[in-house]
C-alpha cells in the first residue's frame, strides 16, 4: 500500500517519505494513536517504499518518495508473503510471547534474503509479555543497519520504559469523518449514507465504525436528526414527550435483561450521534469552516434548524445529551432518559 493510498495523517506520512528518500530513517520507530486510524497501514507503506522495484517521488502529494503498490515486492508485501516484511501480532492468548520475537531477533543478524531492508512490524505492540519487551531491548539498542522496526501502538505507555526511550515517537491522530467515510466507500463496499452514518459515530476511528457495521447506524442517525427537528418546533411539554417516542420506538420490547441492554445500546447510539449533529449545528451557527461537519450530508438539512437552536441552546442541549448517556450507563431506564431529554433540548 503506498502513501498516497492512506487516508489522512499526511504530516506524518510526509515525514516518513522525505527520511526514507534521504536515507536517514531511524532503525526503529514507534507509531502511536487512537485504533483503528491506520497506523499498521503507514507501516506496510513503509515496507513497501523501502523494497519497492520501481520507487519514485510524488510531487503532487507531496511525498518525496512513495512505493509504486503495482511491483511484485508491493504486492507482495501487500499479500503479507514477502520474506523481509514480518508481521508479529498478538496470539489467541491476547498476548505476544517471547518465542516470535526471539525468531525475529535471530533473522536480524542476516541480510535480508531479497529486499533492500528487513522490515519488522510488531501490531499492538503494547501486547508483548515483558520477556518479550526484554528480549526486543537488546537488538533495538544495538539495531542491526539492514533491518527496521515498526512499534504499532494504541496504548504505548503500556510498554517498558526502556523500549519507549530507543524508539522515536510518530503520532497519529484521529481521522477526520469525512475521511473515514471515504475509507468506507472506498475500501469496505459501504453506500455514502451508510459510510457518513458510522463516521458520525466512529470518533475517528475507521476500525470502530467496522465494528459498529452490524447496527443500523444509519437508521440511528435518522432518528437523532428526527428528535433534533421535532424539538426545535415544539415547545409544549406534551409534544415534546411524544417526540420521544422516536428514540425508543424501535428498542426491544421484552421485559428481559437482554432485551433492555439492546435498548440502551440503541438509545445510546442515537445519542452519539445526536451529540454530532449538535457539535455540526454549532459550526454551521459559528460559521466555521464546514469541513470540519461531522455530517456533510447533513448540512442542508441542518441549516434550517440554526434560528432554534443558536448558541446557548445547542451548548445546553450538548450537555443534557452528555447527562442522558452517563445516566444509561448506570443502568437508567431508557424510556427515563429518553423523557428527560427531550424536555431538556
Amino acid at each position: 500500500m503506498p502513501f498516497t493510498a492512506i487516508a489522512g495523517h499526511r504530516r506524518v506520512l510526509t515525514l516518513l517519505s522525505r527520511a526514507i528518500a534521504r536515507e536517514t530513517l531511524p532503525p526503529a520507530l514507534l507509531l502511536a494513536g487512537p485504533a483503528g486510524v491506520g497506523k499498521r497501514r503507514a507501516a506496510l507503506a513503509v515496507a513497501e517504499a523501502l523494497n519497492c522495484a520501481k520507487p519514485g517521488p510524488d510531487a503532487a502529494n507531496g511525498f518525496a518518495l512513495d512505493a509504486c503498490g503495482a511491483c511484485d515486492a508491493c504486492r507482495r508485501i501487500a499479500r503479507g508473503i514477502h520474506p523481509d516484511v514480518i508481521v508479529i501480532e498478538p496470539g489467541d492468548s491476547g498476548a505476544i510471547k517471547i518465542e516470535p520475537i526471539r525468531d525475529v531477533v535471530e533473522a536480524a543478524a542476516y541480510r535480508p534474503f531479497e529486499g533492500r531492508r528487513r522490515v519488522v512490524i510488531v501490531d499492538e505492540a503494547e501486547a508483548m509479555m515483558p520477556p518479550a519487551q526484554s528480549a526486543l531491548l537488546k537488538t533495538l539498542e544495538e539495531p542491526p543497519s539492514a533491518t527496521v522496526f515498526l512499534l504499532v501502538s494504541a496504548m504505548p505507555d503500556a510498554l517498558l520504559p526502556t523500549v519507549r526511550s530507543r524508539c522515536p515517537r510518530l503520532r497519529f491522530a484521529p481521522l477526520s469523518a469525512g475521511e473515514v467515510a471515504r475509507v468506507l466507500v472506498r475500501d469496505h463496499e459501504y453506500a455514502a449514507p451508510d459510510a457518513q452514518a458510522a463516521a458520525a459515530d466512529a470518533d475517528g476511528s475507521v476500525g470502530l465504525a467496522l465494528a459498529a457495521g452490524s447496527r443500523d447506524v444509519a437508521s440511528a442517525r435518522n432518528t437523532a436528526m428526527t428528535l433534533l427537528a421535532q424539538t426545535a418546533r415544539a415547545a409544549d411539554p406534551a409534544r415534546r414527550l411524544d417526540a420521544a417516542r422516536v428514540l425508543t420506538a424501535k428498542g426491544s420490547t421484552g421485559g428481559n435483561r437482554t432485551a433492555m441492554q439492546g435498548e440502551r445500546d440503541q438509545l445510546a447510539l442515537c445519542l452519539r450521534l445526536l451529540l454530532s449533529l449538535l457539535r455540526d449545528v454549532g459550526v454551521l451557527a459559528a460559521r466555521a469552516d464546514v469541513r470540519t461537519l461531522a455530517n456533510p450530508d447533513l448540512e442542508r438539512g441542518l441549516a434550517p434548524l440554526l434560528p432554534a437552536y443558536d448558541m446557548e441552546r445547542s451548548m445546553r442541549a450538548f450537555r443534557a445529551v452528555d447527562e442522558a448517556l452517563a445516566a444509561l450507563e448506570r443502568n437508567a431506564s431508557p424510556k427515563v432518559v429518553a423523557d428527560w431529554l427531550v424536555l431538556q433540548l
